[in-house]
């Protein structure tokens, strides 16, 4: 049977699905397009940002196809959204604060000082951040950059900062400001768990499908992630309590605290100059994540809303337009305190009530299916789930609390996934049986029951053509029909592997910049990540480094576990070897930059002891694979 690889049109009853949503919600609401448009000043004469070699990092008019009507294979809700968030340029937010949106998932902040400018969050990658200040500088004149600002600690608020600064800038004096523990998460999050999360992150956005109404049409946040160089500049300035007040450059800047929110590092900033409130990714025109679908940790709904409302106290009465960065802003004083007041309830209302429910027995899928939103939310664009999901961020609330297991039994000790789909379908007749099933449900409509039964097998019998195909075919149907744009990634990227194989990981944030921010502690717990732990147990090396200026650390590989331990003492043990050498040779070793050996031979080590246990230790260390399988085996 040949394999199908070209996207379908939508089925009748997708098509119908988002003819209902023209009819549900208020689409002659035009304010936000008036708002996304406000102080416009101008936009790139060349839209394909390219890196250094050529490649095309990022393209502005890919997204053109959106001033088109909505086909019957996108959602009207997600293609309204995507076309807001798709529109790029220079804006002006008031005299003397200037956003450049469009360039990359989410917005960088240039606000004008004494003598140059202070920009905020320079997007992810360097050659569109690159981009975004010269658009800047070609209205608003070359002015200097005389601060660097971090609102938190994701990857699409630091990664672009080698396009607007350089260390000899730093070196200088610019300061790099961030909340406390910004350095801490952004590499710990791109490290330990970095490739498993770039792995997913690649459904998550959408990055290798092709963009047009049948593909990729936005991620709800912003269009997608720019494939550029991601770099990180460690801070200079932490920000560590709310009340805290720095100018920089002659900017006045008022900062709130607000960790554990949507990331574990991350503040607001309060500009009292030009009564301007910055809502980092706190309060943006869309329902946030609680627990992101690239993996991240639980975020906490109740401080969420917490400190939305110690926002709206501490500078409701000066704000004149609240932004963020990702989306467009919202002016006026009341129009500000009412947008910050729905996102707060909005939080608020998916933990109290996700709690409500687990306190009388409810599980978490159970929860997902019965949440319904207030009326007046749901009547507010700026909550729906574009982004975040009400169904996967009731689990989240879940999960927070109660974690993995909803009390069954039965869910206990179920089978791994192939395993039990090969008695699923065992019991089920058969694969020809299911898949006859199968395709009677699809006729009906019933795409969210097809993808859940033909999962069963793909996974007892993943070379089955014609099984690949129809979970292809359903999960197509449910990309099309989902409001929330990275559900419809995950569908369609899912429905693209099946027909032509894995994509890999298109967007890595494993940048150089990343492992020489590591702590030394950071990047022994990264080793001993990778130790292959069966292959492992029986191994019992002890390797002491002797670094200048530093405490000596001993990693021991025992009982298949790799442990480091400071200074010397009963905890250390005996060494196998003791190798001295600077912090730089012990960091590329440890790297796989450069091997001890090598180092001896060059004098920039000295090695007393067996040298072998080094590379032996070090040959425990597996490789994470960055293409491994998710819609198959």
């Amino acid at each position: 049977m040949t394999r199908k690889t070209d996207c379908k049109p939508a089925q009748r009853r997708t098509a119908e699905g988002n003819a209902e949503i023209l009819r549900r919600f208020p689409f002659d609401d035009t304010r936000d397009f008036d708002d996304a448009r406000r102080g416009f000043v101008g936009t790139a004469g060349e839209p394909v940002i390219r890196d250094a070699a050529g490649r095309t990092v990022w393209d502005l008019e890919a997204y053109g196809f959106l001033a088109g009507d909505c086909p019957g294979e996108a959602n009207p809700s997600l293609w309204r959204q995507s076309r807001l968030s798709a529109d790029h340029g220079l804006f002006e937010v008031v005299e003397g604060i200037y956003q450049i949106r469009g360039f990359d998932l989410s917005n960088m902040t240039v606000v004008e000082g004494e003598r140059g400018v202070l920009v905020i969050d320079p997007l992810i990658s360097a050659e569109t951040a690159a981009a975004a200040l010269a658009l800047y500088r070609e209205h608003r004149g070359d002015r200097p950059v005389t601060g660097v600002l971090y609102t938190h600690s994701h990857v699409d608020h630091f990664g672009g900062v080698r396009g607007v600064v350089t260390d000899a800038d730093i070196g200088g004096g610019v300061p790099v400001i961030a909340p406390r523990g910004f350095l801490e998460h952004a590499v710990s999050e791109n490290v330990y768990a970095g490739t498993a999360m770039a792995r997913r992150a690649a459904y998550m956005y959408g990055a290798a499908l092709p963009k047009g109404g049948r593909g990729q049409i936005g991620a709800g946040l912003g269009q997608t992630t720019s494939t550029g160089s991601v770099g990180l500049i460690p801070p200079t300035l932490d920000i560590t309590r709310t009340g805290q007040t720095e100018t920089v450059d002659g900017i006045r800047m008022v900062f709130q605290m607000t960790p554990g929110t949507e990331a574990p590092a991350e503040l607001n900033i309060h500009f009292p100059d030009h009564s301007a409130l910055c809502m980092a990714e706190n309060a943006t025109h869309n329902l946030h994540n609680l627990l992101t679908l690239r993996g991240a940790e639980v975020r906490d709904p109740r401080e969420w809303a917490r400190y939305l409302t110690e926002a709206v106290g501490l500078f409701g009465d000066s704000t004149d337009v609240a932004f963020a960065s990702h989306h467009w802003p919202v002016w006026g004083r009341e129009r500000a305190v009412e947008f910050l007041t729905e996102q707060r309830d909005v939080y608020a209302y998916l933990h109290d009530q996700t709690l409500r429910m687990l306190n009388r027995g409810d599980t978490p899928l159970e929860i997902a299916e019965a949440m319904e939103m207030p009326p007046a939310l749901e009547r507010a664009w700026h909550t729906h789930g574009y982004y975040g999901s009400v169904s996967h961020n009731t689990k989240a609330v879940y999960q927070r609390y109660m974690g993995w297991f909803d009390g069954n039994p039965a869910h206990l000790w179920e089978h791994p996934p192939v395993r039990s789909a090969t008695r699923y379908v065992e019991f089920m007749g058969g694969a020809d049986e299911v898949l006859r099933r199968a395709r009677e449900s699809f006729a009906a409509g019933d795409f969210r029951w097809v993808v859940q039964v033909v999962n069963h097998v793909v996974f007892a019998d993943p070379d089955n053509a014609e099984a690949r195909d129809l979970q292809a075919d359903a999960l197509e149907q449910l990309g099309y029909g989902s409001e929330n744009g990275t559900w419809r990634n995950f569908y369609l990227t899912g429905a693209l592997e099946l027909r032509h194989g894995p994509v890999g990981t298109p967007t890595t944030t494993a940048a150089p910049d990343f492992m020489r921010a590591l702590t030394l502690d950071q990047l022994f717990d990264a080793l001993a990540i990778r130790v292959d732990g069966p292959r492992s147990w029986d191994a019992d090396i002890c390797v002491r480094w002797s670094v200048k200026d530093r405490e000596p650390v001993t990693m021991r590989l025992r009982n298949g576990v790799l442990t480091h331990v400071t200074g010397i003492g009963p905890a250390a043990g005996e060494p196998d070897v003791e190798v001295t050498l600077d912090e730089d040779a012990l960091r590329a070793v440890l790297l796989g930059e450069a091997s001890v050996p090598g180092l001896v031979e060059q004098g920039r080590a000295k090695a007393d002891g067996d040298l072998a246990k080094v590379d032996e230790l070090l040959g425990h260390l597996g490789e994470p694979d960055p293409g491994f399988a998710i819609v198959t085996p």
